[in-house]
């Protein structure tokens, strides 16, 4: 792999897709509590939209890719971009709908707890992570608490919306953890296209069993649907899927926290709902929390790429 001083320009691209992406993660939970429908049926859209933009140039451009991933050599890679939108359906079924049993704040940072869920996942898998990443992971995970924490006795339904967003950020750091191995070979196009058609699928399934409505709303719910199809996800988990080839999903997932302040942010000057002061130094922990895991592992790619100089350069060309 080339040192990481010879890639500034790759690096530039990480890192403007990375930002990109968190800005557009945040305005989901306001454009979601903003619909006037179901969120079942709002993450079936936004997924099933997703898929029609992204499937024309996937399937001309990655045609071969997508024959690899269905024979029998490609089927490990197929399986994994499969399971990652099982995963991702799982995360938009717990999570959405909890942005509107709760506020927007609570259910952004809740479901920000990922970043733990991917820590205990990579140590499954056998994989060290830094002892300045963990403390990171600590500081953010007590913001994320300290913001929400009025929640747990202001409503019955609050704290439905609170639990349902813990597991929606369960579920996100599977979907993570599989889409890094799936983006180790696969291409980001064909990643998300599966991914997203995987998704979409088994929420078509979800709200036609429970009777959810997919049509009949109004002409701003349907904006906002086109907006979370812009935006949250193109702009948003692609792009994070694009970063998972060079970022480890522990730092990826560190690095969406970003969106609980933005969210927080939107909802407030979109949606009239005014953060509680109680929750502003939560949200304050979170962006230390971020702050100290991205240095953290900066710190650790350095070494690593010291180390790495004496090995020869992976000559294979980088997939995007």
């Amino acid at each position: 792999m080339v040192p990481e001083a010879h890639r500034p320009l790759l690096d530039l691209r990480i890192g403007a897709a990375l930002a990109v992406a968190v800005f557009a993660v945040s305005s989901s939970a306001p454009l979601i509590a903003f619909a006037a429908a179901p969120a079942l049926a709002v993450a079936f859209w936004r997924n099933v939209l997703a898929v029609a933009v992204l499937s024309p140039f996937a399937l001309t451009r990655r045609r071969s890719e997508f024959r690899f991933v269905a024979t029998g050599a490609g089927r490990r890679e197929g399986m994994f971009c499969v399971l990652s939108g099982v995963a991702l359906a799982a995360h938009f079924a717990t999570w959405m709908p909890s942005a509107k049993l709760t506020s927007v704040a609570a259910a952004t940072a809740l479901v920000a707890t990922q970043p733990v869920w991917q820590g205990l996942i990579a140590r499954a898998q056998g994989r060290w992570l830094p002892a300045g990443v963990w403390a990171g992971i600590g500081v953010a995970v007590a913001g994320a608490v300290l913001a929400t924490g009025a929640d747990f006795t202001v409503s019955g339904q609050a704290f439905a919306g609170d639990l349902l967003a813990l597991a929606g950020g369960l579920f996100a750091a599977v979907y993570t953890a599989l889409g890094e191995r799936a983006r180790v070979t696969v291409s980001n196009a064909t990643y998300t296209t599966i991914c997203y058609s995987v998704c979409g699928l088994i929420l078509l399934v979800v709200c036609l069993v429970g009777g959810v409505p997919l049509s009949g709303f109004d002409t701003g719910t349907w904006l906002a649907v086109l907006a979370l199809v812009g935006g949250a996800q193109l702009l948003g988990h692609s792009m994070f899927s694009y970063a998972l080839r060079r970022v480890p999903a522990t730092t990826v997932s560190v690095l969406i926290l970003l969106e609980a302040p933005g969210a927080a942010l939107i909802g407030w000057a979109w949606l009239g709902q005014l953060p509680d002061p109680v929750t502003l130094p939560g949200l304050s922990l979170l962006l230390v929390g971020v702050a100290v895991v991205v240095l953290s592992s900066a710190r650790t790619a350095r070494r690593a790429t010291r180390v790495s100089t004496a090995v020869p350069a992976d000559a294979a060309p980088v997939r995007d």
